[in-house]
């Protein structure tokens, strides 16, 4: 099975899914339970069928199978049931998703793949409590169909999990030196994954920005548009409610790409800066960025560039005096 040779348009809002499912052996003895899930197609390099595995010694989690070559790279190949903590019905057909995500190349084993869906971001659910809970929070949406549900896994969780160094974390050696305390800028960020949320909050309130935390695009844009008329009510500038957007592109209901074409296509919005924090950040898709006028794009799990980042789009766009005229 090959990717869609169709190109989404970026800023468009819509998705292109891979669905895939694992055959879960039933103690019983019955029929297999069979779960869909769904992985986004920017991710994905190609689908190949079961390669040859060179077990590698001393492994950490078994759920590494090993490794394989690939036309001259070698690449880890993850068994995503076993991540999963269940036990696949042992198969012929299984199939190997080879991604792309986190600069990074990965693969996962699954029992097989159905086909690609393109739809909406609208149409993807944040998952609910329950299913946050049942699954180790390793959902990042929903999307119901007729006769089935798919969940869309958190794939740099997977990976994060079983290699630490690939997981989201700061370096403070790595941060620039915090701002004075009199200055207080003021940063919108827009992920759908509450720790991350809570890092990028947590480096950037440190860095002397004070910090609006939404968990969608759609979220930060009606927040955008509250903030916009309440400047043109006070009449202010925009720079005194904002100064900065940080977003993550997937996201259910609306994504970066579309949150940040309508920051720039906005007459008074445009002047926002805004950075582009995921896993997306790759040469092959740093196009996609550019496209809707994003001003950086930073790869996850890369955060600790983000604060300096922010300061020089803010310095460039609000003169060498916009950080020091700042106060809470």
């Amino acid at each position: 099975m090959a990717q869609t040779n169709i190109l989404l348009e970026s800023g468009t809002n819509e998705l292109e899914l891979v669905e895939f499912y694992i055959d879960e052996e039933n103690p019983e003895g019955g029929e297999p339970y069979r779960g869909f899930y769904g992985v986004n197609v920017a991710k994905v390099l190609e689908i190949i069928r079961m390669p040859s595995v060179t077990r590698m010694p001393g492994r950490s989690n078994p759920a590494v199978l090993g490794t394989f070559n690939l036309r001259s790279k070698v690449i880890p190949l993850v068994d995503l049931s076993r991540w999963l903590k269940k036990t696949i019905k042992a198969s012929d057909d299984a199939k190997v998703i080879v991604s792309e995500f986190n600069r990074t190349i990965s693969a996962f084993m699954v029992s097989g793949v159905t086909r690609i869906h393109r739809i909406s971001w609208q149409e993807v659910e944040p998952p609910d409590t329950h299913i946050t809970s049942f699954s180790n929070d390793s959902v990042t949406g929903v999307v119901r169909f007729e006769d089935r549900i798919l969940l869309i896994l958190d794939m740099e969780k997977v990976l994060g999990d079983l290699n630490p160094s690939l997981a989201m974390r700061l370096n403070p050696e790595e941060m620039r030196r915090e701002r004075p305390a009199k200055e207080c800028l003021k940063a919108l960020i827009a992920d759908d994954s509450a720790s991350i949320r809570r890092m990028i909050a947590g480096m950037l309130e440190k860095a002397g920005f004070q910090v609006t935390r939404t968990t969608t695009g759609k979220e930060a844009w009606d927040t955008l548009e509250q903030i916009k008329a309440q400047a043109a009510r006070d009449g202010k500038a925009l720079f005194d409610y904002v100064d900065i957007v940080v977003s993550d592109i997937e996201m259910p209901i609306m994504d970066g790409h579309n949150l940040t074409k309508r920051i720039k296509d906005d007459p008074v919005l445009k002047e926002l800066p805004v950075i582009l924090f995921s896993s997306l950040i790759t040469d092959r898709l740093r196009h996609k960025g550019e496209s809707v006028g994003a001003d950086d794009q930073v790869s996850k799990p890369d955060i600790t560039t983000l604060t300096n980042r922010a300061y020089e789009l803010i310095e460039a766009r609000q003169g060498p005096l916009g950080l020091e005229k700042k106060a809470c």
